[in-house]
């Protein structure tokens, strides 16, 4: 696998040089892509693939209609099973013409109308060549090992790069989720380098979404392939596995930051599996890892909780600071949490978190994040939208229900000071 690593680095090397950048994750930067992270929607958690080109439709429309869109949710992606189980007859990717007769682009073309952008999902399978059995036994075996995407639906993109790279582009897809299934052992560096090369050479900034779930540590590597990779194995509608996740993507925090970001995977809010305040415990600290807000329930029938969750304005914006550094867990014991991380303009976003059975006080202290015993603060909570305080010392405490949090921003007392002279 090392020879293969190193033909698929040349071939990034030189793709690049051809464009004039290093790497694509440049190229994205360089046209605005990936500079916070993604917000949007995306369709498998709820449709799995019982999708079709009306339900996205319909999805973009109520992201509008919701005033989601204009708290950022701009991405309207489709995940597996849009496509036929055959390329056409010059190889290259059919929109399934029973779920999305109207074919990707006329798709494109709708979103896009609306100020929003089309993502769309892909697969680093193999997409073997299929040849001829003497028996029906023989014949059904190779069709199967024809299709490679999770789903087993759609042509995998292995070997297919150049060509499926130009489709995206001339569909003038805005987001690719490019997914780890069926790569018969084959190491996701070389797999996942070449199709970054590919979608540079094809000339437009598509949100490059490494999807190898976490295998091979790709926050250490896959920095210049694309704009985020998966840490982690998919999410549930559950709360062992949110806990779970946000633990594993956690160890990758220093990787994260303006241009790339780690992918805890998508969220679950909404979908019906979990309380109202596990959902707000899984968003808060979604945002405050700098995780992209991919909204998985079905926004046309999402309820005023869920939209009071996905539509805090508060948190979006901790999740949205320029600063871009993923916030992390600071202390944890007996299932008490904290987790922190500075944001722009030298505040700090501190979540108190509660994954234990009961409800009890959780304290931060200053000097766990970084401040001073005697610097004052004021302390805003985000789920509450109100100031705690206006000049805290030394420490905060809450009483945090059972697997709920609490979610502040302390702001240096000067600097308020400062705010209000100027205004």
């Amino acid at each position: 696998m090392g020879g293969g690593f190193t033909f698929f680095s040349v071939v990034v090397l030189l793709v690049a040089q051809c464009n004039g950048y290093e790497d694509y994750a440049q190229f994205l930067q360089a046209n605005g892509v990936g500079r916070t992270p993604p917000m949007g929607w995306n369709s498998w958690n709820h449709f799995n693939c019982r999708i079709d080109e009306s339900i996205v439709k319909a999805t973009a429309d109520a992201l509008i209609s919701t005033g989601l869109a204009a708290l950022g949710y701009k991405y309207v992606n489709i995940d597996d099973c849009w496509a036929e189980r055959r390329r056409d007859s010059i190889g290259k990717l059919v929109a399934n013409q029973t779920t999305f007769p109207s074919g990707i682009k006329a798709l494109a073309d709708y979103v896009h109308a609306r100020g929003l952008k089309l993502g769309i999902y892909g697969d680093a399978g193999i997409n073997q060549m299929e040849t001829k059995r003497n028996t029906y036994k023989e014949m059904y075996f190779v069709d199967l090992l024809s299709y490679h995407t999770c789903s087993w639906s759609v042509p995998g993109s292995l070997g297919h790069e150049k060509e499926d790279a130009k489709t995206l582009a001339e569909w003038e897809i805005d987001y690719f989720k490019y997914d780890n299934c069926d790569n018969h052992g084959i190491k996701p560096r070389g797999r996942y380098a070449n199709m970054s090369a590919a979608l540079l050479k094809a000339g437009r900034p598509i949100f490059f979404s490494l999807c190898e779930w976490g295998l091979e540590n790709p926050a250490t590597w896959a920095r210049t392939m694309g704009s985020s990779w998966r840490t982690t194995e998919d999410i549930k509608d559950q709360w062992s596995s949110v806990t779970l996740i946000a633990d594993k993507n956690n160890v990758w925090a220093k990787y994260a930051g303006p241009g790339g970001w780690n992918d805890p995977d998508m969220l679950e809010v909404g979908n019906g599996m979990m309380k109202f305040e596990e959902y707000r415990s899984h968003f808060s600290i979604w945002a405050l890892m700098k995780a992209p807000l991919l909204i998985g329930c079905d926004v046309q029938s999402a309820s005023k909780e869920t939209l009071s969750i996905i539509g805090n304005k508060e948190v979006i914006d901790v999740n949205q600071d320029p600063l871009g550094v993923q916030g992390r867990k600071i202390c944890s014991r007996d299932d008490l949490e904290v987790w922190a991380g500075p944001l722009s303009g030298k505040r700090i976003v501190v979540v108190l978190w509660n994954r234990s059975r009961s409800k009890a006080p959780i304290t931060v202290s200053w000097e766990d994040i970084g401040l001073s015993p005697s610097d004052p603060v004021s302390v805003r909570d985000l789920w509450a939208h109100s100031f705690v305080s206006i000049s805290k010392r030394g420490q905060l405490t809450a009483d945090v229900a059972s697997h709920d949090c609490k979610m502040y921003i302390l702001t240096p007392v000067k600097r308020i000071k400062k705010i209000q002279e100027y205004v």
